[in-house]
């Protein structure tokens, strides 16, 4: 049995683009990427999804709380789970918010501290770092997110640079998919299987 570790934040979780602030809502297990993958390796494979709504890459967040930081639970999070044979990561969009005010570099720096820490928690397990599509200025979310599209306009060079430095695989998702229209920054339901079936067609390719 193959253990692939899914570690992100609301799209890993299942958000859905949100109308409104407050919204607790989440899709249901098939319906999640995560859940598309597991579908599509079938049996021999085991999805542990690690979904936190406002996860950063390694930031305490001032107003949500210090707990979102990716770094600081990973460890915990990669011991209680081992033995692994892949862990996923994607993050940064949290990092896009105006609070951080982050470059592509910054985000992508953190993402390779990550990588560091798979390396050293798991180490037998492989890293594939996945960078999110860029989030954008729309509906409820827009203030929040105020400049995001533009700061993100260098994050898959620099995931793929640190990727590439930190000796783990790289997959730019922003190729594919895009954030809603609705909050501009989660994913629709057909985008999360979208998501899915191609993260299955890139694990196949990799020998676990």
């Amino acid at each position: 049995m193959k253990r692939i570790l899914c570690y992100g934040d609301s799209n890993t979780y299942g958000t859905p683009p949100l109308e409104t602030l407050g919204q607790d809502r989440r899709f249901d297990p098939d319906t999640r990427w995560t859940g598309i993958l597991r579908n599509e390796l079938g049996a021999g494979f085991e999805v542990i999804e690690e979904g936190l709504p406002g996860r950063t890459t390694c930031h305490p967040d001032p107003l949500e709380g210090a707990f979102m930081d990716g770094l600081a639970v990973l460890p915990a999070i990669l011991k209680s789970h081992n033995p692994l044979d892949l862990v996923i990561l994607m993050l940064g969009t949290n990092d896009l918010k105006h609070r951080f005010s982050l470059t592509g570099f910054d985000i992508g720096s953190g993402m390779r501290n990550l990588c560091q820490c798979v390396a050293e928690y798991a180490p037998s397990a492989q890293t594939l770092m996945v960078c999110p599509p860029p989030a954008f200025e729309a509906g409820c979310l827009a203030e929040m997110f105020t400049g995001a599209a533009l700061r993100a306009e260098t994050m898959p060079r620099w995931y793929a640079h640190f990727a590439a430095d930190a000796g783990a695989g790289f997959f730019d998702a922003g190729r594919i998919i895009a954030c809603d229209q609705l909050d501009g920054v989660h994913f629709s339901a057909v985008t999360h299987g979208v998501l899915g079936r191609a993260m299955a067609a890139e694990i196949r390719t990799v020998r676990l």
